[in-house]
């Protein structure tokens, strides 16, 4: 038995290909690398193809017998999905629709989503439940809540068994320092604020300082990549093991503003760097936190990495001798 890790090759894809290898399953990696890393891939058989092959899919199917599939293939630049709508419903919900396609026909039924929590749009409080309205305010939150939508048809029709996995702020590097996050574009905070640190850029910006929030700047939970991979292999254990499909949350359940991110670079760096603060930026919700309750009552999984310093440490540790 085999695990496809579709978009394995990505910040995320590739730290849960190392863990599954590290527990001994045989992975296949399959990803285009328009936005992945042939260096992230460490592990496991790769190959490269996309999800708008279907031939190239079926191909992998009737060469390896397929268990289970862990789906991280999807554009996730919110802005660009703004103004770039089809793009994101072509790459983000056919693409998928076209991996269903290839599962069913390969009677390969346990899927691992990689979800987010932009498909709750403005939350109504936090820390956010997964029983709260969904109502993205982005055509990137739409498609995957479109996916999630759809495993719940396919389950009721042809007993898909899913997993979907909202993630908040992915943050942090194997702390191994094998792998690691690296963006073109770069949007994430950390690396932003890292390269900052580390002279490759001349300032980092600060978008709002008067929120509502205790130093006025914006606050998300950042969980480590790590505590990622490990839910997702939790979440493979609960399917294998007969669990029911459902939906998890997956964050700290802590609040870190942008400042204290900052604080943190510096601190861990031990390097002082420009700050420039700016106006709000449109669509900014003032904070973003999750609840893992569930995760933890169902998944049996919590955060081992829960420090925004040891979460910015091992970022910093693959920053300064990153590969790719």
């Amino acid at each position: 038995m085999a695990i496809l890790v579709c978009g394995g090759a990505g910040y995320i894809g590739s730290h849960i290909n190392k863990q599954l290898n590290k527990e001994g399953y045989e992975t296949i990696v399959f990803d285009n690398l328009i936005y992945g890393h042939r260096e992230a891939v460490k592990w496991g058989t790769f190959i490269e193809g996309d999800l708008a092959n279907e031939a190239a899919l079926e191909a992998v199917f009737e060469r390896f017998r397929i268990d289970a599939v862990f789906h991280f293939a999807a554009y996730a630049y919110v802005g660009e999905s703004v103004e770039k709508p089809e793009k994101y419903y072509y790459n983000n919900v056919v693409n998928s629709l076209n991996l269903l396609k290839v599962m069913r026909r390969h009677d390969s039924n346990k899927i691992i989503f990689s979800s987010t929590c932009a498909t709750y749009g403005e939350p109504e409080k936090v820390p956010i439940t997964e029983d709260m309205p969904q109502n993205p305010i982005n055509p990137y939150g739409m498609t995957k809540l479109t996916v999630e939508r759809i495993f719940k048809d396919y389950q009721k029709a042809y007993g898909l068994k899913f997993a979907v996995l909202r993630y908040f702020n992915a943050a942090g590097a194997d702390p191994d320092g094998e792998i690691g996050e690296s963006h073109d574009p770069e949007t994430h905070i950390i690396p932003l604020v890292l390269d900052a640190a580390s002279g490759k850029r001349d300032d980092i910006k600060v978008f709002g300082t008067d929120y509502d929030t205790t130093d006025g700047s914006c606050v998300r939970d950042y969980i480590h990549v790590s505590d990622l991979a490990d839910a997702h292999l939790k979440a493979l254990h609960y399917l294998e093991n007969g669990g029911e499909s459902d939906f998890f949350n997956l964050g700290n359940s802590l609040g870190t503003s942008v400042l204290e991110v900052i604080d943190s670079v510096k601190r861990v760096t031990g390097k002082e760097f420009k700050v420039t603060l700016s106006d709000r930026r449109a669509g900014d919700p003032a904070k973003l936190v999750g609840s893992s309750e569930k995760a933890e009552k169902v998944l049996g999984w919590k955060p081992r990495y829960a420090d925004i310093d040891t979460i910015v440490a091992h970022a910093w540790n693959w920053h300064e001798k990153a590969e790719y």
